[in-house]
């Protein structure tokens, strides 16, 4: 009874979420919003005993992504941004590249079905470690660099979002 509770309001603080982020016309209002929905995310993560996706979720998504998205909308000057034209007409070529792409999906959805297996569950190993130590001994041994790599490209793109930002650097 109580996780169907707790499923619910985590439910509803996503879909709620979401949509205040399309429908809001302030983009700061707009990111508040997706931080709630991204922290109902993390509270149907912890439901599914999934305890570092809900870390993960918590200090990478709503710590770092989203303070890095109000970082960009409050250097970047909106007010001049919505005097700007948003749409150059070029409804036609747009619903043609929208066709394009959703045929090329159904042609190799078709023609790769027999593809597609489910795979059976393994059977239950007995560790000694929790799903979090697993990850942790795999992602700083084996994918140490891609690791090392992502965090410079997010190193890269609050400087490049502080220099775009800046009139004159």
């Amino acid at each position: 009874m109580t996780d169907a509770f707790f499923f619910y309001l985590f439910a509803v603080l996503v879909i709620g979420g979401a949509i205040f982020t399309v429908t809001r016309r302030s983009a700061v209002h707009s990111a508040i919003s997706l931080i709630v929905s991204l922290v109902g995310v993390a509270g149907l993560y912890l439901l599914q005993q999934a305890e570092f996706l809900f870390a993960v979720q918590i200090v990478l998504y709503v710590g770092g992504i989203m303070v890095l998205f109000l970082f960009v909308i409050m250097l970047v000057n909106l007010d001049q941004a919505a005097k700007q034209r948003q749409f150059n007409r070029q409804w036609l070529v747009a619903l043609l590249c929208v066709g394009a792409v959703g045929a090329e999906i159904a042609y190799f959805v078709r023609k790769g079905a027999s593809a597609f297996q489910i795979a059976k569950a393994p059977a239950a190993a007995a560790s000694q470690e929790g799903n979090t130590e697993q990850i942790a001994n795999l992602l700083f041994s084996q994918y140490l660099l891609p690791f090392e790599i992502a965090s410079v490209l997010l190193l890269v793109a609050v400087v490049g979002s502080v220099v775009m930002a800046k009139k004159r650097i």
